[in-house]
């Protein structure tokens, strides 16, 4: 089909500019009959996908290989794929402008539930049946990785191959694998069943799925010779010697996070109970002050971005964060370029650090206590108190801050009234420490944001087998909140109580699932992140249809021997380990963080050997 024209279209659409694919360090390559071809796709807008670090890397790490070109591909807004769909023009590439259906591997990354319509709609949009059993010798391999890829199962029908773990390796890989066949006449189940034992690679179709009468799985089960029977998934262990970007994608319009992001370690060593992404990064592997440095002035010579952000799950728990923000802020302070430290954590607080970042630019600051009591903190695996937070709070106010915001969610394990209570009773303390600090110290205008989202239990946490609020569980905590919140000073945020509870659906779920995401794209379901696109009502009805009950998904409690969707899927952490975790919330036990004493998940046994 060839280079697409897509001019007149760009005269119609809110922002062209999503659509042109020629930003500063953007790679455009001669295609022969030996390029292997890889359309990155991110099943949301251009602004959302160019802020993803993980697409940065993957991008630049697949086009520095020979005979390989990656391109990218971002979900159209709803203006522009109204005039594709007008104009039949399928779903493109941007760099190339030619449509996905002719590249060889078509690859999502998985990073939210309520993004799943939106890969359906991208493979329909860009011609490529939705159901791999469906696909043949014509059509591009459907690949996708991420952290749901950890439960995929309500798309695997949809998936050809799933990355467990960390791509950087295993991509490359399995393209190599692919590199030999792509030339002859060979059968897409034999290029499958090559790549089936690369450890990280999971073929959907290559397992099957039984069920028992009340709704539960019996088992699953490798159905070829070439499928482990249980998966493991794929870890980094040098971070100093991965591939890592020297210059990033620069938009040509403003995303979210529009800024060098420069990553400083993987993994989390505090264990909170309700965090999936602190269990299955484990173990925690950081990257080198010299390394980091080195990158820092290739990236920001090659995109002339005037600030770098710190990335990692807990940027405060960095071993070498005082040297490496010392040594940004005297490097680059006389170019104006600021520095942001995101997830910060309260008890490690480092307030001499933040003194200095603030000569840049001022930010406001952000504070996640989680929950409202000390004992539904501890519930948790917090490790945090009341005193940290008002010890923090007296410092920033002292130093001149007056905006301060408070993350908390609602819906965890065990949670009654009370604890909601003691949600209010810390925002007033706040409100209250800012009127007795000095008039002279403090700035003006306090701000206190509380923001509340709902709990949704993830697999490969502690709470997977527990319930997840209903709706009006989780209404009448709203209500309660707003109710406890009205003050001056304070604005209170809750997050949509219906969009979490899909996400506690398809987070579980399991292949059956499947039926009802075709139907829900069929009912017109997309951009189901967006509040504004999101229409629970018809989810409802296309629930029915398919004759599937939410709650048994959502609202259930499991049994710790009930076979779960997720079973033949190994991240390292043990079973028994979670199971145990799961009882000391219930007495409200603390597990001490990793780095002073090794919580024996079970993650140094057989992934990196030794001590973590």
């Amino acid at each position: 089909m060839g280079k697409l024209a897509i001019h007149d279209l760009l005269y119609k659409v809110e922002k062209p500019a999503r659509y042109l694919g020629n930003e500063l360090n953007s790679v455009h390559k001669e295609v022969n009959d030996n390029t292997i071809r890889f359309a990155f796709c991110f099943p949301d807008i251009y602004e959302i996908g160019m802020s993803h670090l993980g697409m940065q890397i993957l991008y630049h790490l697949l086009n520095s290989k020979e005979e390989v070109f990656c391109e990218r591909v971002f979900s159209p807004a709803v203006d522009m794929e109204e005039e594709m769909r007008k104009n039949k023009i399928p779903l493109f590439a941007l760099e190339s402008r030619e449509p996905i259906k002719e590249m060889d591997f078509v690859g999502f990354t998985l990073q939210y539930e309520m993004s799943y319509t939106n890969i359906l709609n991208m493979l329909d949009l860009g011609e490529i049946p939705l159901y791999s059993k469906d696909r043949d010798e014509n059509h591009p391999f459907v690949i996708v990785g991420g952290p749901c890829a950890y439960n995929a199962e309500p798309i695997a029908d949809f998936c050809d191959i799933i990355i467990l773990g960390e791509a950087e390796e295993v991509m490359v890989e399995v393209i190599d694998a692919y590199r030999e066949f792509k030339n002859t006449s060979f059968s897409r189940r034999s290029f499958l069943e090559k790549i089936a034992s690369i450890q990280g690679v999971y073929i959907p179709s290559f397992y099957d799925v039984t069920y028992k009468d009340d709704g539960t799985i019996e088992a699953v089960k490798a159905n070829n010779p070439n499928a482990p029977e249980k998966l493991k998934k794929r870890i980094i262990q040098n971070l100093d010697e991965v591939f890592y970007p020297e210059e990033i994608l620069v938009p040509y319009l403003n995303i979210v996070h529009d800024r060098v992001m420069l990553e400083v370690f993987r993994g989390c060593t505090r264990g909170c109970r309700f965090c999936q992404a602190g269990m299955i990064y484990r173990p925690v592997r950081e990257k080198g002050f010299d390394r980091l440095q080195e990158l820092t002035g290739k990236l920001l010579a090659n995109t002339g971005y005037e600030e770098i952000s710190l990335s990692s799950l807990s940027t405060s728990d960095y071993s070498n964060l005082d040297s490496i923000v010392r040594h940004l802020i005297d490097e680059y302070e006389k170019d104006k370029v600021g520095v942001s430290l995101p997830s910060l954590r309260l008890d490690n607080f480092t307030f001499e650090l933040i003194q200095e970042i603030q000569k840049v630019r001022k930010t406001g600051l952000t504070f996640a206590p989680e929950a409202g009591s000390q004992r539904l903190r501890d519930v948790i695996n917090k490790g945090l108190t009341e005193l940290d937070l008002t010890n923090a709070v007296e410092k920033a106010f002292g130093l001149g801050w007056s905006s301060v915001k408070l993350y908390f969610m609602i819906g965890l394990p065990t949670e009654t009234y009370d604890d909601l209570d003691g949600i209010k009773d810390l925002a007033f303390k706040v409100v209250d420490i800012y009127y007795q600090t000095d008039k002279e110290k403090r700035g003006k205008g306090l701000n206190v944001t509380v923001s509340a989202s709902t709990f949704v239990p993830k697999p490969f946490t502690p709470f997977q087998w527990e319930p997840q609020d209903t709706l009006e569980e989780i209404y009448s905590k709203q209500r309660h909140l707003v109710d406890k919140l009205k003050r001056k000073n304070i604005t209170f945020n809750y997050h949509d109580a219906k969009t979490s509870f899909l996400e506690g659906i398809f987070a579980r779920g399991d292949r059956r699932l499947s039926r009802v995401l075709e139907e829900a794209l069929k009912a017109g379901c997309k951009f189901d992140g967006w509040n504004e696109h999101f229409d629970y009502n018809r989810w409802m009805e296309v629930f029915e249809k398919c004759n599937v009950d939410p709650a048994f998904y959502a609202n259930r409690r499991r049994a710790y021997d009930e076979v779960l969707p997720w079973d033949h899927i190994d991240v390292g952490i043990t079973k028994k380990f979670l199971v145990k975790e799961n009882e000391k919330a219930k007495s409200g036990e603390l597990t001490q963080d990793c780095r002073t004493n090794c919580s024996g998940c079970g993650i140094n046994n057989g992934f990196i050997g030794g001590i973590c």
